[in-house]
């Protein structure tokens, strides 16, 4: 799905860098830093990490299933990592699931990332009934998938550049990595 998503943004002109961090490969354990994420200082190698790749975005974009009527515990587990590498960015959402679409986690987790000083744009990617939309082991989205893509990352721009002054000075001012 975040391949798919990944794709189809790349051929979009509305950033620069597209880059996918899938959470399989970062393989983050339950969140094992011995000081909280707003101090900065990070003892394990997954946590530079994945501190690098989440600071150098000016926009997110969570791929979310939704797991028992809500998000998954990885997903979860990522965002409690940080703390000021989240701060003041955009997010958007591409979720799926059954009915819902995932919705039901897109809604548990912008509770969370509001919480990191985020700020969820309303515009989504939301794919029910996904399970039908698999063949062969791929997914095979419809064109009223493909097409909501474009005005989620409209949006999400449009929050990148009204943020940016304020994500600037907070890089500015972030506590760095000893």
């Amino acid at each position: 799905m975040a391949d798919w998503f990944v794709e189809h943004a790349r051929t979009l002109d509305h950033f620069d860098q597209v880059e996918l961090a899938d959470l399989k490969d970062l393989d983050l354990p339950m969140l094992n830093e011995p000081r909280h994420p707003r101090f900065r200082h990070y003892e394990f190698d997954h946590t530079k990490r994945w501190s690098a790749i989440v600071d150098r975005a000016d926009a997110v974009v969570f791929v979310t299933p939704e797991y028992n009527f809500g998000a998954p515990p990885a997903l979860t587990n990522a965002i409690d990592y940080l703390w000021h590498e989240w701060q003041y960015k955009p997010a958007g959402f591409v979720s799926y699931g059954g009915i819902s679409g995932g919705l039901r986690s897109v809604q548990m987790t912008k509770q969370i990332v509001t919480s990191v000083k985020m700020m969820p744009i309303p515009e989504a990617v939301t794919i029910t009934f996904v399970a039908q939309l698999v063949k062969d082991g791929q997914f095979d989205p419809t064109e009223k998938h493909v097409g909501t893509i474009a005005p989620m990352l409209v949006e999400l721009r449009k929050w990148t550049d009204a943020l940016s002054g304020v994500l600037a000075a907070a890089r500015t001012n972030a506590p760095r990595q000893p």
